[in-house]
């Protein structure tokens, strides 16, 4: 039998060394959290795994564990029929469970029965979380961010894309969220993701990152929608230097109508949503946005969003979080195209 541990900070280091990585744990388990790249094989399933845990409560341990037994032979054995027969000897699995216990061991250990050179985390996915949180401290401290700022509407996001496109590193906190960090920043139809697997797209998105070269990053608060970002992450975004992107105000309403496109072709959706400022704005101003929007006037609700909302309360938490950013590099695209902010990413890079 091949079967080998890793620790979870070893792990850290070594991520990339495996043919597999495999999560024994229930459907879940895996969906509400998992290691990058991973895969799952459940040694008990959803049903099975309550199952098991009522009968080791409400009966006794041992009963639990020989029913147990039965349900992951069966479950493991399908595993390898279904995923393992066409496997050369050389492959190199790591799996883990839990906390590295029965349920990846279980599976580890019939691997290495075959003659696979397995690899099984101590500690499971509970230590590998503990490592990778402090590794995710660790790399912001190696890092060098070019934090985009700007107005609501300015065009932030396109401009990351561009400087993506173009090759530059970017850590795209919204896209990694899967929401647009504002009120009205929800995807209709797309949830966020678990706040742990939040972390761990920030873990994996930033050890892909060379150290020698900016890293660009919207100038985020602490939360994007209800997901909050690492504090290491957020203090030293806050205490970088900053580009500021700048669009007329016809230019950001054009944006805003394009990139939320949902919200026009819903209005009670956004008339919903719009109901969130009413402690902020009164009931009174937001009925009145409400009225404009149900009319087809669009375009004057969000310019007054813009004006009376988003922008002095942007403004007062630039000024109050970001340590450089009146000092920051103005930056003016000709337009809110893709385009034009393609053209302004060039600019950005031959000027680093």
């Amino acid at each position: 039998m091949s079967l080998t541990p890793i620790t979870a900070d070893a792990l850290i280091s070594r991520f990339d060394d495996f043919d597999a990585v495999i999560d024994a744990r229930s459907e879940d388990e895996f969906a509400y959290d998992h290691l990058p790249g991973a895969v799952n094989w459940p040694t008990l399933n959803n049903i099975e795994r309550i199952q098991i845990g009522t009968l080791y409560k409400q009966v006794n341990p041992f009963e639990a564990r020989k029913r147990g037994a039965a349900i992951a032979a069966r479950n493991i054995a399908a595993h390898i029929e279904r995923e393992v027969i066409g496997k050369p000897k050389d492959w190199k699995p790591l799996a883990y469970c839990w906390r590295g216990g029965q349920r990846s061991g279980a599976l580890s250990m019939v691997l290495g029965q075959i003659g696979f050179r397995v690899t099984l985390v101590e500690g499971g996915y509970k230590a590998f979380r503990a490592a990778m949180l402090r590794d995710v401290d660790r790399m912001v401290a190696s890092l060098r961010f070019q934090v985009v700022c700007g107005p609501t509407g300015s065009g932030k996001t396109r401009l990351l894309q561009a400087l993506s496109t173009q090759g530059a590193q970017v850590l795209d906190l919204e896209a990694l969220a899967n929401h647009r960090s504002s009120v009205l920043g929800a995807i209709p139809g797309v949830a966020q993701p678990s706040q742990k697997r939040f972390d761990t797209l920030i873990w994996d998105a930033l050890r892909h990152i060379d150290p020698s070269k900016p890293v660009f990053v919207e100038s985020e608060s602490k939360k994007v929608g209800n997901l909050a970002l690492p504090n290491s992450l957020v203090e030293a975004m806050r205490l970088s230097p900053c580009l500021n992107l700048q669009l007329p105000d016809s230019e950001r309403v054009a944006l805003l109508m394009e990139d939320y496109d949902h919200l026009v072709r819903d209005v009670d959706f956004l008339c919903d949503r719009l109901t969130v400022l009413i402690p902020l704005r009164g009931r009174a101003v937001v009925n009145a946005w409400m009225a404009l929007a149900r009319s087809g006037q669009l375009p004057q609700v969000v310019q007054d969003l813009l004006t009376q909302h988003y922008d002095p309360a942007y403004l007062q938490s630039m000024q109050r979080n970001f340590v450089q950013f009146n000092d920051s590099k103005i930056i003016v695209p000709n337009d809110h195209s893709k385009t034009a902010m393609a053209d302004l990413s060039t600019q950005i890079l031959q000027d680093i």
